[in-house]
């Protein structure tokens, strides 16, 4: 079986320490380079979707069984900004718990606000996508009027008098329609973001979200055939990665579970992979460095 992870975000970390499992898979690998790109360029080519911007809110829509027909449509997710002294910050999107209620009641005063300019479906409590009337995003103007709709709901007014962070925005990206095929090399694609998911439907592999250890992950592949798992090292930390990810692969490859272990990380300042069979394990005279050094 070979275990391939898409981990953006690996190099632009800026956790501090060490993480021996992590550090030791990349000193005894084989290292392919390429330029640097973001991960729906990566996930745009490596599930062969065509030229086309990768289109999240179409496949979003599809991964929960939808069928975004051959309207254009754009992820729409919940936001919450903050307006610092000089500068408007997100908070962190983890940083904002939903109730599915919640997410329906908001996509739903929004969709009745907008009716034939926007028609916002809750896929999931932290990911919405919007059917547009055309192919271009909403504007600003549609955007500023959405916010000023999300300050006076009801469910944020209960939500702030609970202490808890209003949805007061939306982040729109990959907009576009639902491409007609798709095809990847994996079995299997587990991944949070539902539009990852999406994609793998298209093209036929089973995909499920990311369980929360590699030791799970294993537990239901079959035992041959190439698997892929995303780990968005921007959004969970490189320790908590290491602990749950890194360490139980190693552990597996070495004991013979599994055949093969490559590592993407497409954005740092170039795109890079890393390749290890259990046999690289014993290149023991590849000395293992600090993280930053395989940047």
């Amino acid at each position: 079986m070979h275990c391939e992870l898409l981990v953006p975000g690996l190099f632009s970390s800026t956790a501090d320490g060490r993480f021996a499992a992590l550090e030791l898979l990349l000193a005894r690998s084989r290292r392919q380079r390429g330029h640097a790109q973001t991960v729906e360029t990566w996930l745009q080519d490596a599930f062969e979707l065509g030229d086309a911007p990768f289109p999240a809110g179409a496949l979003t829509l599809l991964a929960g069984g939808g069928d975004p027909g051959d309207s254009s449509w754009t992820r729409a997710d919940p936001a919450h900004l903050r307006v610092m002294r000089d500068h408007v910050a997100a908070a962190p999107a983890d940083a904002l718990t939903l109730s599915q209620s919640e997410a329906d009641a908001l996509c739903e005063a929004l969709s009745h606000h907008f009716a034939g300019q926007l028609e916002v479906q809750a896929c999931e409590p932290r990911r919405w996508s919007a059917r547009l009337p055309g192919d271009a995003p909403p504007g600003d103007a549609l955007l500023n009027e959405a916010q000023m709709l999300l300050h006076a709901h009801p469910v944020n007014e209960a939500r702030e008098a609970r202490g808890e962070l209003p949805v007061n925005s939306l982040r729109l990206w990959g907009a576009g329609r639902a491409p007609r095929s798709a095809h990847c090399p994996w079995q299997s694609v587990a991944a949070d973001d539902p539009a990852v998911r999406g994609a793998a439907r298209l093209a036929g592999a089973r995909h499920r979200p990311l369980p929360g250890s590699a030791q799970e992950w294993l537990e239901r592949l079959p035992e041959d055939g190439r698997q892929l798992a995303l780990l968005d090292a921007r959004e969970t930390a490189l320790a908590e990665l290491e602990q749950r990810w890194f360490a139980p692969l190693l552990g597996a490859l070495r004991a013979g579970r599994i055949g093969m272990v490559t590592l993407h990380a497409p954005d740092g300042a170039e795109e890079v992979s890393f390749e290890a069979i259990r046999g690289d394990l014993r290149r023991f005279w590849r000395r293992v460095k600090p993280l930053e050094h395989y940047a």
